[in-house]
């Protein structure tokens, strides 16, 4: 389907709705079942039945059954091979190639977005009404989903299944999910309002500010979501806020992290904060924000046979500290005490943590590269203290990080960008001349003149954290992405030399073999340009280029050209 076609294209049933949700299910509590899917919306929805059992599972709080009320946490699971469709939303090729690569869509995974309600019932046998609400989707907006929960899961428990029902035919109208526009999203008498951030904007700046009022009429009451894949750093990270530097060490490199925690909502906004330690860069490991000892892929990351996968886990269950003692760095988390003065989170070697130890803590034997900045917490602590706004708390420490992960990018994306051709190389008669291959130890001999110094007062061995970052795959997916970039810029340059080359003067004194091969490579090139950022003049031109060569060969040859 060309571009221009897709806007004409008749949308088909739920069509709107599926660019935001994959659906959405109610768990409910079995006497004989246990956790059950008592529905799904829309009903067409299909789930393998180990998807369903993981959901269901991971629906309601792990081990945990003395947290009454409501509770909202979210999960991250693997899908079937089977579940994932053959031919991807064009709305989630859009938001992938618009939105920073942090929170791109990934394949062959969902979110579950939970409202799980526990209160006591003496008409039901258990004695307990338990029951969650839980939107599945492809896209990582935690606080957005969050949000619509808010709105979705009171409504059903108070009013039926019409409320669900009502909520997705409005969800059915939102539109597309676009990084960089301000979106209205009506939703159960609410708008939504939601500004997802853009590859554009500048890093670190606001997502969205509040519209003026305005003063016609009042309208429905709006909710506004200024960031809507972000959790409150500053709240979620303030039992470990000494440990910064060193958490962001092990999240840049992708170590196995598990957090244990005492609800779901800490140990998932915890891991989810985690992995946005190092934004810009996307954290390339695998991650669940909850996870519970039913999950299918328990065994998987419990084995004592090999080492601990690269995945970053939530848990609850106390069950964890025994079967995952063995692993190399643990985040203990306790009930909160409300200052994070008062929080003692100290650093203990790994081997400390026992089945009975249940004091908060950094369990880890690695030795951070960097030394911590000591300022930043002194500065936050003190905003504690004055009593600064929990907004602007997350705001410096995201700032601060924001900053980090650049000073540590900055030299390697310079690096790269030296390993192309200069553009003089490029000849329009000749193969695309490739990227030089990356060298660890010649960027390494970068540094002293071109490193991290430069950006950040932070001192410490940047060598030793950069070779440790080399071994992660982290590095590996950020270096294929750049690769795969500057590959489709040196192929857009060779377009516009072809483009900006005499072809009619050249053809004059070549032989047929040499025209015949340069008007396969031309149709080649047409046809790579509809995947290159290249302008519609360039392609008009190639194709003009490729009539003027065609047309110099022979009759004979030209059908022969023709007919293949």
């Amino acid at each position: 389907m060309a571009p221009n076609d897709e806007k004409d294209a008749p949308l088909l049933p739920w069509d709107n709705f599926s660019n935001w949700v994959h659906a959405i299910c109610v768990v409910t509590f079995d006497l004989e079942l246990g956790q059950a899917m008592e529905l799904i919306y829309p009903a067409d929805r299909e789930l393998s039945e180990r998807e369903r059992t993981n959901i269901c599972y991971l629906a309601f709080p792990d081990s945990n059954s003395g947290l009454m009320g409501n509770v909202q946490f979210h999960f991250r699971i693997r899908q079937c091979p089977q579940s994932i469709a053959l031919n991807p939303r064009p709305a989630f090729h859009t938001f992938n190639s618009t939105c920073p690569t942090s929170i791109q869509t990934e394949d062959g995974y969902l979110y579950g977005y939970v409202y799980f309600r526990q209160v006591k019932d003496r008409t039901l046998r258990r004695g307990y009404f338990q029951k969650s609400v839980v939107l599945l989707s492809h896209l990582p907006l935690v606080s957005l989903f969050t949000t619509v929960l808010e709105l979705v899961a009171p409504e059903y428990f108070d009013t039926g299944e019409a409320s669900l029902e009502a909520a997705c035919h409005h969800l059915d109208q939102w539109p597309p999910p676009t990084p960089g526009t301000t979106l209205s999203l009506p939703l159960l008498g609410t708008l939504v309002q939601v500004r997802i951030p853009s590859r554009q904007d500048k890093p670190g700046s606001a997502s969205l500010t509040p519209s003026s009022p305005s003063h016609t009429s009042p309208g429905p009451p709006t909710i506004l979501v200024p960031a809507p894949h972000e959790t409150e750093a500053f709240r979620v990270l303030a039992p470990v806020l000494p440990h910064l530097n060193l958490l962001w060490e092990l999240v840049i490199t992708a170590e196995p992290l598990v957090v244990m925690a005492q609800s779901p909502t800490t140990a998932a906004n915890t891991v989810q904060t985690l992995v946005s330690l190092i934004t810009p860069l996307k954290f390339s490991g695998d991650y669940r924000p909850f996870f519970t000892i039913h999950d299918s892929e328990f065994k998987e990351y419990t084995t004592r046979t090999s080492a601990p996968p690269n995945v970053i886990l939530g848990v609850t269950n106390p069950f964890f500290a025994k079967t995952l003692q063995h692993w190399p760095h643990i985040i203990r988390i306790g009930e909160s005490t409300g200052s994070p003065s008062t929080q003692k989170h100290k650093i203990k070697k790994a081997s400390a943590l026992k089945t009975v130890e249940q004091k908060p803590g950094m369990y880890t034997k690695y030795k951070p590269h960097l030394q911590a900045d000591k300022g930043l917490v002194k500065r936050l602590l003190k905003g504690v203290q004055t009593g600064r706004p929990v907004e602007v708390q997350t705001a410096l420490l995201r700032r601060h990080l924001l900053e980090l992960t650049q000073s540590f990018m900055i030299p390697l994306e310079r690096y790269v960008a030296s390993l192309m051709p200069l553009q003089k190389n490029i000849c329009p008669y000749k193969a695309i001349p490739s990227l030089r291959p990356f060298n660890p130890d010649d960027f390494l001999a970068t540094l002293e003149l071109y490193g991290p110094q430069l950006t950040s007062g932070i001192r410490g061995d940047w060598e030793g954290l950069y070779r440790r970052f080399f071994r992660s795959v982290n590095f590996s997916v950020w270096f294929n992405a750049r690769y795969q970039e500057v590959s489709d810029k040196l192929s857009a340059l060779h377009l516009q030399a072809l483009c900006d080359a005499d072809l009619g003067r050249w053809v004059n004194s070549r032989s047929e073999v040499e025209v015949v091969d340069m008007v396969l490579r031309l149709r080649s090139k047409l046809t790579d340009a509809d995947v290159l950022p290249v302008s519609q003049h360039t392609r008009e031109q190639l194709q003009a280029h490729l009539n003027t060569l065609f047309m110099a060969l022979p009759e004979d040859l030209r059908s022969v050209l023709h007919a293949s």
